[in-house]
């Protein structure tokens, strides 16, 4: 088989398992197992596939058959403009929340000295990417993640950020240190209903403590911005992804902790996506 024949005969698995991006995938599987870049691939698509490589790439289009979302197999995500390490143990990093990375270059300056935290960090991505375009930041990530965390560490050493960024196990509701300019969070907000019709690939493979937020998807969203209240500076942003169902509960809950909401951000589907508001 060349790899133009490999490619077909994975399509074919993959759509007949209802693996919408099978094009996709397939040829960034294949690039994987030949340690090509995707546009290698595609020019040398004549050329035989070794025995060893057709079995090791067949493992991985099993794990893509089992609805193993790909960037988990292919081990990295893009986000911002940065690639980042992710596994099982973290969410994979999604466009919407680069929403929050943008609002937060927009109320600041490349020279600005500012205190940010960062809860529920996950793979670290939405703070290493802010640090990476205002390098006179402050971070401080926490996680009650252990794993999520040593993620994290990773893609802020990768990144050459490990002196810049605080990275700490614990949850909210233990987590004392304030005067912080901005708090950033993509937290689990995902009600019970939801949670049960989310695609196999998020379902079954994402870490639920990312994803579920109790009944309602407002239980870690009325933490983090209580908790916010106390670890804000006056004047502080509170900048928080939730989602569209659950904006008139949330703004009622920041209004009620002494907030102002500023601006609600739209994600790429016109869905009410990130929150903006300040600390009166």
């Amino acid at each position: 088989m060349n790899y133009l024949e490999t490619l077909n005969y994975a399509n074919k698995l993959l759509k007949l398992n209802n693996v919408k991006s099978y094009g996709l995938d397939s040829e960034l599987l294949l690039s994987k197992t030949l340690n090509f870049t995707r546009e290698k691939l595609l020019i040398n698509l004549n050329k035989k596939i070794e025995k060893r490589n057709l079995i090791k790439f067949t493992k991985l289009v099993s794990r893509r058959i089992n609805k193993e979302p790909i960037a988990y197999i292919l081990k990295k995500k893009e986000f911002w403009r940065y690639n980042f390490q992710v596994n099982k143990d973290v969410l994979v990093p999604r466009p919407e929340t680069e929403i929050i990375v943008d609002e937060v270059l927009k109320l600041t300056n490349l020279h600005s000295y500012k205190k940010i935290l960062d809860i529920g960090t996950g793979s670290g991505c939405i703070l290493i990417s802010i640090i990476k375009e205002r390098p006179k930041f402050k971070g401080t990530a926490i996680d009650i993640s252990k794993k999520a965390l040593k993620v994290a560490a990773g893609n802020a050493k990768m990144h050459q950020l490990q002196n810049k960024i605080k990275f700490i196990n614990i949850n909210i509701d233990k987590f004392n240190h304030n005067n912080y300019d901005f708090i950033v969070s993509n937290p689990p907000y995902i009600n019970y209903g939801d949670f049960v019709r989310l695609t196999d690939d998020v379902r079954l493979h994402e870490p639920k403590q990312a994803l579920y937020g109790g009944t309602q998807g407002l239980d870690c969203l009325k933490k983090i911005i209580v908790k916010s209240k106390k670890l804000l500076k006056i004047n502080g942003k509170l900048i928080i992804e939730i989602d569209s169902k659950q904006l008139r509960h949330s703004k009622k809950i920041l209004k009620l902790n002494g907030f102002y909401v500023n601006k609600i951000s739209k994600d790429y589907f016109g869905n009410d996506r990130i929150i903006i508001s300040t600390k009166l």
